[in-house]
C-alpha cells in the first residue's frame, strides 16, 4: 500500500513498483507463487493520472490489462456507493414492509438517498476497502500494489471500517438486530445484510494490519517538507498497527535543497527514486526507475504488537499493564479515553480505537506513561463487572 503527502509523486511511485518485479528475490521468498498471476494496481483516485501514465483507457470499477503481467483497477467512491446502497434499500423497503411493527430506524435509513449516505462515517471509503479485500482474497492476483494518492488522510481511509462499525453499532446495536430478526422473520435478510456489513468491517482492518500480506510504502519529497511529514506518518502507523515497511524518498519532485531522511528502524528500509531524464510518459520509461516494493515481513508493529502482564496483586487488587513501541512527536499531544471495549488513543491529532484484549475490558484506564521508545498502559479491575473468585 503507497501512501504519503500529496504531492510526493505517489502514483508515479505506485505505478512503477507495480511495472518492476524482481522475479528472482519475489521466486525464493515465494517459491510456490503461480506464474499466470499478475499484479493489479489499484488506484482510488477517479482522477488519478496512472491511465495515462499506463497508457490505457480509463475504466473505473473494471480491471484493464497494461501488459502481459500488469492490469489497472481504477476506483470511483460515488459510483460504488450508489450501487451498493441501492441494492441495501430494497433490503429495508422490503424489511419495512414485512414488518408488523413501525422500527424508527430502519425508516430514518430507508429515507436517506445515496448521495446523502456519503455523511455516515467511513460508507465510501469501507465500499473501496471491501473491493480491494475482494480482490486479495480473490485468489486472481500474486500481487497488489494500492495507490492511496487523491486521498487528503490515507490514514482515516485506512481506519473507515473501524469508525463504521462504531456508527452501526450506535445505530442498532447488535443484541437489538437479533432480537428484531427473532420476532419477525421477515427482517431476518435485512438484519442478515447488516451483520454481514460488520463482519466485513472486523475483516478488513484485521487485513490491513496483518504484517504478513500487507506492507505499507511512504512515498515523501526530497525536500525538508517530506523530511517534515515522516514523524508523524511513522507514529499513527505505530497507533494502528500498520505495518510500515519502507519510505520512499522521490528526488523528482520537491523544492530547496535536499533533505536527509534517516529512520531508526532496522524494519523500515530508506530508498530513493531519482529525477527521470525524460518524461514519465510510458510504461517503459517508469520501469527505469527501478522502483523496486520491499515485500512484508510478517513482524507486527506497535499497537498490532502490544504486550500484557501483571504488574501486581491479584483478583480486584490486580494492577495489569498493555504496552507497545509507540513514536511520539510531540508528546503534548498524546491523549487517552475509553469507549466500550477499545482504548481510544490520540497521538499528535489523530484518534483510534485500539482494541482491548479481553480481561482488559471488565479493567478501568489508569495511568499513561511513556519512556521515549514504548506507550505503557496501567489498568485495574472493575468491581462491578469483574468475576467474583477469579484470580489474575
Amino acid at each position: 500500500m503507497m501512501l504519503g503527502p500529496g504531492g510526493s509523486g505517489i502514483s508515479v511511485v505506485a505505478a512503477a513498483g507495480a511495472l518492476r518485479r524482481d522475479r528472482g528475490r519475489d521466486r525464493a521468498r515465494a517459491p510456490l507463487a503461480r506464474p499466470d498471476r499478475h499484479t493489479l494496481l489499484i488506484t482510488v483516485d477517479r482522477l488519478s493520472p496512472t491511465p495515462d501514465l499506463l497508457g490505457v483507457f480509463r475504466m473505473p470499477g473494471s480491471s484493464v490489462a497494461v501488459s502481459s503481467g500488469v492490469h489497472l483497477l481504477t476506483l470511483d467512491r460515488l459510483e460504488s456507493l450508489e450501487k451498493t446502497w441501492a441494492m441495501f434499500a430494497e433490503l429495508l423497503a422490503a424489511g419495512i414492509r414485512g414488518a408488523k411493527t413501525t422500527l424508527p430506524v430502519l425508516t430514518t435509513l430507508a429515507g436517506i438517498d445515496a448521495a446523502e449516505l456519503a455523511a455516515l462515517p467511513g460508507v465510501e471509503e469501507f465500499l473501496l476497502l471491501r473491493r480491494i479485500r475482494d480482490e486479495a482474497t480473490s485468489g486472481t492476483w500474486e500481487r497488489i500494489v494500492v495507490d492511496l494518492s487523491g486521498v487528503a488522510d490515507p490514514y482515516s481511509l485506512l481506519r473507515a471500517p473501524t469508525i463504521l462499525l462504531q456508527a452501526l453499532e450506535r445505530l442498532w446495536p447488535r443484541h437489538r438486530r437479533l432480537a428484531v430478526a427473532a420476532g419477525s422473520p421477515m427482517l431476518t435478510q435485512l438484519t442478515a445484510a447488516v451483520d454481514a456489513i460488520a463482519g466485513d468491517c472486523d475483516d478488513i482492518a484485521e487485513l490491513l494490519t496483518d504484517p504478513h500480506v500487507v506492507a505499507g510504502h511512504l512515498v515523501v519529497a526530497a525536500d525538508a517538507r517530506g523530511a517534515g511529514a515522516l514523524p508523524r506518518y511513522l507514529a499513527i502507523a505505530d497507533l494502528m498497527g500498520f505495518p510500515m515497511r519502507s519510505i520512499v524518498v522521490n528526488r523528482g519532485v520537491g523544492a530547496g535543497a535536499p533533505a536527509e531522511v534517516v529512520v531508526d528502524d532496522p524494519q523500515v528500509s530508506v530508498c530513493t527514486v531519482e529525477l527521470a531524464a525524460a518524461p514519465l510518459d510510458r510504461p517503459a520509461r517508469l520501469r527505469k526507475l527501478a522502483v523496486s516494493l520491499a515485500r512484508p515481513t510478517g513482524a507486527a508493529r506497535g499497537s498490532g504488537d502490544a504486550e500484557v502482564r501483571t504488574v501486581s496483586g491479584t483478583g480486584l487488587d490486580t494492577v495489569f499493564e498493555m504496552s507497545w513501541e509507540q513514536r511520539l512527536p510531540d508528546p503534548h499531544r498524546f491523549d487517552l479515553g475509553r469507549g466500550g471495549d477499545d482504548l481510544l488513543v490520540t497521538v499528535d491529532g489523530f484518534r483510534h480505537a485500539v482494541r482491548l484484549p479481553s480481561v482488559l475490558r471488565r479493567c478501568h484506564v489508569g495511568e499513561a506513561s511513556w519512556d521515549g521508545r514504548r506507550i505503557r498502559v496501567l489498568f485495574t479491575p472493575d468491581p462491578s463487572v469483574w468475576p467474583q473468585g477469579r484470580q489474575a
